[in-house]
């Protein structure tokens, strides 16, 4: 998995290339934490047009980002996800949890 971030003030815009599994969690963790305390980064919009997969791992991940942005009192948005992650994310009924958007900016947007 490849990702890509750009800050605008408190929020980062987090573009995920690949498949978010095991294999990639620690990393995404680790730049998710980077952000928050070097960058004091509160909100997060997570840009899945390049997500091709997530496994349960990478659910987890989520919904950990998700747990450290609220503790923060900030939130996360989900961009532009594939069909396949949204079923993925109604399969384990976790669609519920997410604010979803249709694209990066609108989801930038709504944390404005």
């Amino acid at each position: 998995m490849r990702l890509a971030c750009d800050n605008y003030d408190q929020i980062s815009v987090v573009s995920l290339k690949g498949e978010l599994t095991a294999e990639e969690v620690q990393r995404f963790r680790q730049a998710a934490l980077d952000r928050m305390e070097r960058d004091r980064i509160r909100d997060f919009v997570l840009d899945c047009a390049d997500l091709e997969f997530v496994d349960s791992q990478g659910l987890e991940a989520l919904l950990w980002l998700q747990e450290q942005c609220a503790q923060r009192l900030g939130q996360v948005r989900l961009a532009a996800c594939r069909d396949n992650v949204l079923t993925i994310l109604q399969i384990t009924r976790l669609i519920s949890r997410f604010d979803l958007h249709p694209d990066a900016p609108s989801a930038l947007k709504s944390l404005r």
